[in-house]
């Protein structure tokens, strides 16, 4: 928590607070912290600003990134005035693609995954030099993404837990350390590193084949984040009820998600009963949509 807690005076110039709804669905309440409409279009600012701040300023910033990630870290080195090289499969959605280019970073494509790209860019930052910021398996990218969920709290004291997507985990393992409640970690049923960490009992590497794999496709979740996800409750989701709550979040709330946001909700339909709690939606970058 006091990790958290110095991300978020770190990073509180930066970035928006984001608000959280209230809702009923089928006549049970919900609570949604409304993280898309974070500055990038997701939570992934949050960490990568709190791994640049965290340390000695950096001359030249290198991720990877399936998207989201990417579009965050060119925007926080813009922020900060550093340059930036983005590497994402080839894969990647032009809409994310077109964000970190307007950001200001280079965008190199390599591969056809996101280990693939990773990889080139960990070959360039030890090449270089430059500050390789993970997406996810760093203690102040982690640090950072648990400041969503710590808002989430304050906000509305009575959450009772936390149902989060799960990539490579950096958010659902910062919710643990920020949110301070029992934290549901849903993953799409075709790209699940997470579910294959926990029934190996350590990270092993995992296929990719969901409609949300431009945010959530990594195909090993992250040893720190792992460290902390030992002890939450993994849930899985078709694409056919991560589509449906996508566009049971637009028809009722007009909250326009991309799929991998839908995923908690999703699990949270399938599970009738739980006591109130807060759905993060992750991200909105994509071009959407309705069915």
């Amino acid at each position: 928590m006091d990790q958290v807690a110095a991300a978020a005076e770190r990073i509180a110039p930066y970035i928006r607070r984001t608000p959280i709804l209230r809702a009923e669905v089928d006549g049970r309440p919900v609570v949604f912290k409304l993280e898309h409409l974070q500055r990038t279009g997701s939570f992934k600012l949050r960490g990568a600003l709190n791994a640049l701040l965290g340390g000695p300023a950096p001359e030249h910033v290198v991720t990877a990134s399936g998207g989201n990630h990417g579009v965050a870290v060119a925007t926080a080195a813009k922020l900060l005035g550093l340059p930036a090289t983005v590497y994402v499969p080839e894969t990647a959605p032009a809409a994310k693609a077109r964000r970190i280019e307007a950001a200001g970073a280079k965008l190199v494509r390599v591969g056809s995954s996101y280990a693939e790209a990773n990889t080139a860019a960990r070959v360039e930052a030890e090449g270089s030099g430059a500050r390789y910021v993970s997406a996810y398996d760093d203690p102040l990218v982690v640090a950072g993404q648990g400041t969503c969920a710590a808002e989430a709290v304050a906000d509305a004291p009575d959450i009772a837990a936390f149902a989060v997507a799960v990539g490579g985990g950096g958010l659902a393992a910062g919710t643990v350390l920020g949110g301070g409640r029992p934290v549901i970690a849903v993953e799409p049923d075709g790209c699940c590193a997470l579910r294959r960490a926990l029934d190996a009992g350590h990270p092993v590497d995992s296929p990719v084949d969901s409609v949300s794999a431009s945010a959530l496709g990594a195909t090993r979740v992250g040893d720190v984040p792992f460290g902390i996800l030992r002890g939450a409750r993994s849930e899985l989701v078709t694409d056919a009820e991560t589509l449906a709550a996508r566009d049971r979040l637009w028809e009722e709330f007009r909250l326009a998600v991309e799929p991998a946001a839908a995923v908690p909700f999703a699990a949270w339909l399938n599970s009738p009963g739980e006591a109130l709690t807060c759905v993060i939606l992750c991200g909105a970058n994509s071009d959407w949509t309705p069915a």
